[in-house]
């Protein structure tokens, strides 16, 4: 277990935050239905491993459905989903989502992070997806 502090940010840049994270221990890639849409590449981080480095939470968008248990957070400039953050008992209470695709980090960093797979379109989350290729 390799713990690194990779920078991340949006496209445009007015988004920038730092992270503290083991790749290694991996990713996730979920089917439900804004994951699905947006082909959403994740990883949970407590928040004392994300730190807010540019743009004011206040200014960015925001985006919730379902429960409104999570908030989606994304740039009004470039569009880009950077993170995303929340409260659930299931993922030990309070949680960042960040973006793996916003590290600033080599592909083959990327290419070499485990992925799991979640079937949150049937709201069972901890089983694979019957089909995953799409994803």
């Amino acid at each position: 277990m390799t713990v690194q502090t990779y920078q991340a940010s949006c496209h445009c840049g007015a988004i920038r935050y730092e992270v503290d994270l083991d790749l290694d221990a991996g990713t996730s890639r979920c089917n439900c239905s804004i994951c699905g849409k947006l082909r959403k590449w994740g990883a949970i981080v407590k928040p004392d491993a994300f730190r807010l480095l540019e743009g004011d939470v206040a200014q960015m968008g925001d985006y919730q459905f379902g429960t409104f248990s999570g908030h989606h957070r994304f740039c009004k400039q470039c569009g880009i989903h950077a993170f995303g953050e929340g409260e659930l008992e299931v993922l030990g209470g309070k949680y960042y989502a960040i973006n793996v695709a916003c590290l600033d980090v080599d592909h083959a960093v990327l290419a070499a992070a485990p992925v799991r797979f979640m079937d949150g379109l049937h709201n069972n989350w901890f089983e694979v997806p019957a089909m995953t290729s799409h994803m």
